[in-house]
This record gives structure tokens, sequence and C-alpha cells, in this order.
């Protein structure tokens, strides 16, 4: 730590090392970023999933930066797959961010299912953290309503694009109590 000169000083003038009053380091709450990723077929359609990982790359190079740690959850094929735990941001994820592909159905509300679940033990296990979630889908599940709220703020990025559009991610974030915004909508940086 450094010297806290005003209680040291409150004490007379020091003439040993001994006299010095030390100020504890503070340290800032660790940061999780829970990273939800939509990678089904439809997320394909016109150049969604290539738009969403430019936006994960500048997520995980910000991460990186502010030292915070991530978890990686994917929604593609009949499950939902984990690909990191908590673990601290680093170049190592963009080989993963670069063969990302999308394919099969979309296996979401498990996805956020599993995901509620682990944010609460990851809760208990480290309470002074600060959780975030990111939320990355087209909304195209059948029910929406079946899903409880996030236990921690969340982002929905909406991928639905073209000339019909059914506007379920927008429902999707009501439900979850999450911020809801369209990729076309975001700035160059989250």
């Amino acid at each position: 730590g450094t010297v806290d000169w005003p209680a040291t000083l409150l004490q007379g003038r020091p003439r040993k090392m001994v006299d010095l009053r030390w100020q504890s380091r503070r340290a800032s709450a660790h940061e999780l970023w829970l990273v939800i990723v939509d990678a089904s077929a439809s997320t394909r359609r016109h150049q969604a999933l290539a738009d969403a990982k430019g936006l994960l790359a500048e997520l995980f190079d910000q991460a990186y930066r502010r030292r915070a740690r991530l978890a990686l959850l994917t929604a593609s094929g009949d499950r939902p797959q984990w690909q990191r735990h908590g673990l601290k941001a680093s170049p190592a994820l963009q080989p993963w961010l670069l063969q990302l592909g999308a394919g099969g159905g979309t296996p979401l509300l498990a996805a956020l299912e599993q995901a509620c679940q682990w944010l609460a033990r990851r809760a208990k296990a480290f309470p002074h953290e600060v959780q975030r979630c990111l939320i990355v889908t087209d909304g195209r599940i059948k029910r929406a309503d079946v899903i409880e709220p996030l236990p921690c703020p969340a982002l929905l990025i909406d991928l639905e694009r073209g000339g019909i559009r059914l506007g379920r991610a927008m429902e999707l974030a009501a439900w979850l109590g999450a911020e809801y915004r369209h990729i076309d909508t975001l700035p160059g940086t989250l």
C-alpha cells in the first residue's frame, strides 16, 4: 500500500518506519461477463453472425483491457455448450471466435436456463464479483414467456435482419429484464 499521510501526521512527526501508517489496498470487485451466443442456422442470414463476430472481438478486447473474466455459452444444434467458464479474457479467444459457425436449431431457452443457474452458483462462490450478461441472438424462439429474468444486468443484441422481422428478440429482452439493442444501431463501441 501507500503511506496514509494524514493518519501518520496525526500521531506526530514520523521518526522511524514503524511510525508510518499505511493505506490498505482496495481491490476493486472483479467483473464477470457472461456471453451467450445464439449460433443457430437463422443467424447466418444477412451476414448477422459475421457482424456479431466483429462485435464479440471488440468485447473480448475490452474484457482483456479491463481484466474481466469471461464465460462463453453457445446455443446451436440440439443443446447449449459451454466454451469457457469465468476465466480471464485473453487473446486465446480469437481462434475460437474465428471458427465459430452457425447451424442447427436454437437451444437458446436451455442456454438461458443454464446461465441463470450458473450465475446463481457463481454469485454464492464469489459474492463481490460484478456480473454482467450479453446475449447475442435473432430471437427466433417459440416462446419467451417461460423464461425467468436474469440475476444480473443484461444486454440483448438483436441480430434479426431482412424484410420480415418477427421482433421476438425485443420480447425476449423484456422477459429477461435486459436492455435491448439492434446490432445495426450500435455505435463503434459497446
